[in-house]
């Protein structure tokens, strides 16, 4: 069964041919280590490891979320709330890793709500 679904579930077979694929599969359970890394031992290198997972689901979900927004009415509320998101996530992931081990955890968990909220826009097409 393919775990890569386009904005529409009914076109898997074109989403999951191009380089721009998007396994929401994987995402999600990166997104979900990401967000429970604390409940054990606290491992940088884990941090890292994770950290540049979610950077690249997140290049890979920022193009639809960036195109759906250049669609709605720019000026509009809506429009404003996903463009300053969508900056914001930008500046995040242009910034490196905290060297701290609990800055770190925090930037990832952080990383992981913004990849989530990328996520979810993707599966609802941008609602």
């Amino acid at each position: 069964m393919p775990t890569t679904r386009g904005p529409s579930e009914g076109d898997r077979d074109s989403a999951s041919r191009g380089p721009e694929a998007i396994d929401v599969v994987t995402i999600e359970q990166t997104i979900e280590m990401a967000l429970g890394v604390s409940r054990g031992q606290l491992q940088v290198s884990t941090l890292v490891d994770l950290e540049a997972q979610l950077r690249g689901h997140i290049a890979l979900l920022r193009e639809p979320a960036r195109k759906a927004t250049d669609r709605m009415w720019q000026g509009g509320t809506k429009w404003y709330r996903h463009i300053t998101r969508l900056d914001g996530i930008e500046r995040q992931t242009e910034q490196e890793l905290n060297p701290l081990p609990f800055g770190a955890l925090i930037e990832v968990q952080l990383m992981a709500r913004d990849c989530q909220w990328l996520l979810d826009g993707y599966k609802e097409n941008w609602r």
